[in-house]
């Protein structure tokens, strides 16, 4: 299963801020992590969801948390839990032992100049290790904070301010991480193993600001943010891990008066990245609610979110079912399974089936009027006309009991779409040839 609970809303905010969900889920959605509150008080609480029904257990220690302590579950149970104490970042592990709860300290980080800003990264595969991302004011640093021989220690420092931070590959050693240097954003990875080497990921457009939210093992499915497609705008779009096809900006994912936000990509769809459903978190107006997309459709299904949705978690499983928690006062600890309609045909236009090598990138062109902008390619023999129209790197190396019957009543009303933007030339995203095995 794959699930993700990092938030990037689709409007101008700051980078470092990443807007919590109401529960963090393991890489294979068998246990999740969250503070609850009783009394007004925060307390973390581990939920079990790999057994045949979800249940929950109480983790307080002998004082309240601060609303702002992070916590993540582990694969073998445990719950990670971030503090901030005098100023210094305290990780320990959390464990049920009968009727209280034990704790197991891990170390603490210290930031010298007391500027830089510390969080957790989202849960890396497999669950054994934990890591988290320490940004300064012109350098940022990754840490490992759980599951080292002798606790956190830092494995790699980028110059620049990061942001972000999505896994690659299932070993746990690829991190996608969004660095802004010189004015701009762009998509880097780092490569843990070898002493944190950077790589170049996804650049559209030497100007735009260029943020991966998402990523699919299987398919190769990358959900992406950027600003290319409309200068001052962010918009939603999707490209494939080694493919030579273009970035594409589906004029669907754009919801009038609403952020949204993608949260998880639906796994096990190998070879076919267009076919994957892809979860959506709208928040408009009237509140929040559920959205699912695929690449080869060209509109959004509009679903209800179960009463008490932990907004922003879930994740699905092959099949297809979109599994989200929620918790009320009758179900303190629950999961709706939500089967949204079955894929459509693909629409004319939308690639499918085995990608080309790549091809010399030309100027944009939407693929239907006023549906989806891309950067299509052109013919291998053209070349463009000015040469610094190539993306610089252009290939890249790095070393080797629901609250809805079935969750599934639709929206009543799709929310109207806005009108098209203006078609600008972009460059092809140098997605290409990364190696995650």
């Amino acid at each position: 299963m794959t699930a993700c609970v990092i938030e990037a809303s689709a409007g101008h905010e700051d980078e470092d801020v990443i807007a919590p969900s109401g529960c963090t889920l393991t890489a294979d959605g068998a246990y999740g992590a969250r503070l609850a509150s009783a009394g007004g008080s925060w307390f973390p609480e581990r939920w079990t969801l790999d057994g045949p029904e979800p249940y929950a257990v109480p983790l307080p220690r002998n004082q309240p948390e601060e609303p702002g302590t992070e916590v993540q579950p582990m694969a073998d149970g445990r719950v990670l839990i971030h503090r901030v104490v005098a100023g210094r970042h305290a990780f320990s592990l959390l464990y049920p032992t009968g009727p209280g709860t034990g704790e197991l300290p891990l170390g603490a980080v210290e930031c010298p100049d007391g500027t830089a800003r510390l969080r957790l990264l989202p849960p890396a595969p497999g669950g054994e290790r934990a890591y988290a991302l320490a940004v300064g004011p012109r350098a940022t640093s990754v840490w490992l904070v759980a599951g080292g021989a002798f606790g956190p220690e830092r494995l790699a420092e980028l110059p620049g301010r990061c942001s972000g931070g999505v896994w690659l590959d299932r070993s746990g050693r690829l991190l996608a991480l969004d660095r802004e240097t010189g004015g701009h954003t762009k998509s880097v990875v780092v490569d843990l193993e070898a002493g944190g080497e950077v790589s170049p990921l996804l650049q559209i457009a030497a100007e735009s600001d260029d943020r991966l939210l998402l990523a699919d093992h299987d398919s190769g499915l990358l959900i992406v943010r950027s600003d290319a497609p409309s200068p001052g705008q962010d918009r939603l779009g999707w490209g494939v891990l080694g493919s030579s096809l273009p970035v594409r900006f589906p004029e669907c994912l754009r919801v009038r008066d609403c952020s949204v936000t993608p949260f998880a990509i639906q796994p096990g769809q190998v070879l076919t990245p267009e076919s994957c459903a892809v979860a959506l978190r709208v928040d408009g107006p009237t509140g929040s609610w559920v959205g699912v997309w695929r690449p080869a459709e060209r509109r959004v299904h509009h679903l209800r979110a179960p009463e008490g949705w932990l907004a922003g978690a879930g994740l699905w499983t092959p099949e297809g079912v979109l599994r989200l928690p929620y918790a009320t006062e009758a179900v303190p600890c629950g999961v709706a399974q939500v089967s949204p309609p079955p894929a459509a045909a693909p629409d004319p236009g939308v690639a499918t089936g085995p990608l080309p090598e790549r091809e010399p990138a030309a100027p944009a062109t939407p693929a239907t009027p006023a549906a989806e902008h891309s950067a299509q390619p052109a013919d291998p023999s053209a070349q463009p006309a000015d040469p610094s129209a190539q993306p610089a790197g252009s290939s890249i190396q790095p070393p080797g009991s629901s609250a809805q019957p079935a969750g599934s009543s639709a929206w009543p009303a799709e929310p109207p779409a806005p009108s098209a933007a203006r078609p600008v030339p972009l460059q092809e995203a140098p997605l290409g040839r990364l190696v995650t095995n």
